[in-house]
């Protein structure tokens, strides 16, 4: 089992086509993460691009079929080359699937202009005072974690674990995340791809809202956007979710990514749709 550097690496096949391989260590459920999906399509994205003064400021991911573990293909599309931004479109597939994970992103340099956040990181106990996600569950607890929580440490830091039952009143969750491997570039910081990765985890806030109650279920992906703000340099990041509408079997969450030093990181939404284990 490899580091996230190393599983999330492409090669060139072609004029913007590229080759990559997956494992299962990055499932959640029965699907690889769809943040772990769409980083395959920036990582590629970046090698086209080929500019190190633009770097990723947005990207928008719709999960149009279903992306297993396996040979991945990979398209890249510029759609257009400027100076200071340049939009690109990507593809991750399995190997001869027609539709796969399509992301949309801009890649930007640093301009002039306002600088403030007008937001602020919940008051939430330090990493190493919240519970553990590796934690042991209580005995008769049978819900194994994903194999992606193997790659992942998380740690709550509100909110109720998923065998508490509790009186719900909000969606309201945050945990502390951390790669069990950070993947730090040269300059320190966290690799933004991994910081796309942890946005992708907002059902939890579901779960908060409902009281842990009900027929299992998992809610995958529609879509995913991203914004990126400040590099990461810590590292562990907090995501604080909330859902702010659920109806129909769809759901759509927010999410904010903060690090230990209270620096706003990151923004995401995310629409996901409801799926029964038992179906």
């Amino acid at each position: 089992m490899g580091t996230f550097e190393d599983d999330v690496t492409v090669t060139q096949v072609g004029a913007g086509r590229y080759e990559a391989e997956l494992d299962n260590s990055w499932d959640v459920v029965v699907l690889p993460q769809g943040g772990v999906l769409a980083s395959f399509g920036l990582r590629a994205a970046c090698l086209e691009i080929d500019d190190p003064t633009q770097s990723l400021r947005t990207c928008t991911t719709v999960f149009a079929g279903q992306v297993g573990a396996g040979e991945l293909d990979i398209d890249v599309r510029i759609l257009r080359r400027g100076r200071s931004a340049t939009q690109v479109v990507t593809e991750v597939r399995n190997r001869g699937a027609a539709a796969g994970a399509t992301t949309l992103a801009v890649f930007g340099s640093s301009r002039r202009g306002p600088s403030f956040v007008d937001v602020a990181p919940p008051e939430v106990p330090q990493p190493a005072d919240c519970r553990s996600y590796r934690d042991p569950a209580p005995p008769g607890f049978d819900n194994p974690p994903s194999p992606f929580w193997s790659r992942v440490e998380g740690r709550g830091a509100i909110g109720h674990a998923p065998w508490e039952e509790h009186d719900p009143t909000t969606s309201e969750v945050a945990s502390w995340y951390k790669f069990d491997d950070p993947p730090i570039l040269p300059d320190g910081s966290l690799d933004p791809l991994a910081v796309v990765t942890i946005a992708d985890r907002m059902p939890g806030s579901v779960s908060e809202r409902l009281g842990n109650r009900g027929d299992r279920w998992f809610a995958p992906s529609a879509d995913l956007t991203v914004h990126l703000f400040a590099p990461a340099r810590t590292e562990w990041l907090l995501a604080h979710d909330r859902t702010h509408w659920s109806g129909d079997g769809w759901a759509s969450a927010e999410s904010r990514v903060w690090d230990e030093n209270r620096n706003l990181i990151a923004a995401a939404t995310q629409m996901m749709l409801f799926t029964y284990l038992e179906d």
